[in-house]
């Protein structure tokens, strides 16, 4: 096939940037296309995990609706093994740990509930566990370890929350003042149309007002 003459200078201006590039270009092509492949690859991998882990899941809610925990604990340790690093595994621990609650296992609670804490992809899962897990160490009495648990940082939406069980802890433990604070802090932090302001409200009630400082 003949070429005129423009076309020809454009076929050898090609010819003699591909000599100088082409081989760069080639090889940046091939990572180009492997990174999508592999990004491909692995939101299928996700997707696969996340619908494998949700019928682990399924099998919790299950258990949990029949009130069997020892079925509830083994489909939690087996999402925890295998698909720790979904949504469904920090999900399937807190349903188990209720479920270990209710049926007067503590020491199976704060194992779940432990899990989520250190194990945890997201903040807010591991702020329910953590406010959890202080409400178990409130009913073992250990009431320091309760409020060491509440400690550092927390989304704002948990800071209600957060206040009020420690002002249950700071109750158990006599101090008063610095639980009608937390009381007061949790009020502060809830919402006027939140049934739960009347629950804190009892409790700073039942306080009573702090007591006048000497003149």
């Amino acid at each position: 096939m003949a070429y005129d003459h423009e076309e020809q200078e454009q076929l050898d201006t090609f010819k003699a940037w591909w000599a100088q590039y082409g081989n760069l270009t080639t090889w940046v092509l091939i990572a180009v296309l492997l990174a999508f492949s592999g990004w491909s690859g692995w939101k299928y991998y996700q997707r696969d995990q996340s619908a494998k882990a949700a019928l682990l899941y399924e099998e919790i809610v299950k258990a949990v609706d029949a009130k069997d925990a020892a079925k509830a604990a083994r489909a939690a340790a087996d999402i925890k093994e295998k698909f720790s690093r979904t949504a469904y595994a920090q999900m399937g621990s807190l349903s188990a740990a209720k479920l270990a609650f209710d049926t007067n296992d503590l020491k199976a609670a704060k194992a779940h509930l432990q899990w989520i804490v250190e194990n945890g992809r997201s903040e807010e899962f591991k702020s329910i566990a953590k406010v959890r897990l202080a409400g178990v160490l409130l009913d073992e009495k250990l009431y320091d370890e309760g409020l060491k648990t509440l400690e550092g940082s927390f989304p704002e939406q948990f800071a209600a929350l957060v206040a009020d069980r420690r002002g249950d802890l700071l109750v158990a433990l006599n101090k008063t003042d610095l639980a009608r604070e937390a009381y007061k802090a949790a009020l502060d932090k809830t919402e006027i149309k939140n049934p739960a302001r009347q629950l804190i409200q009892l409790k700073l009630d039942a306080l009573g007002t702090a007591p006048a400082k000497a003149a």
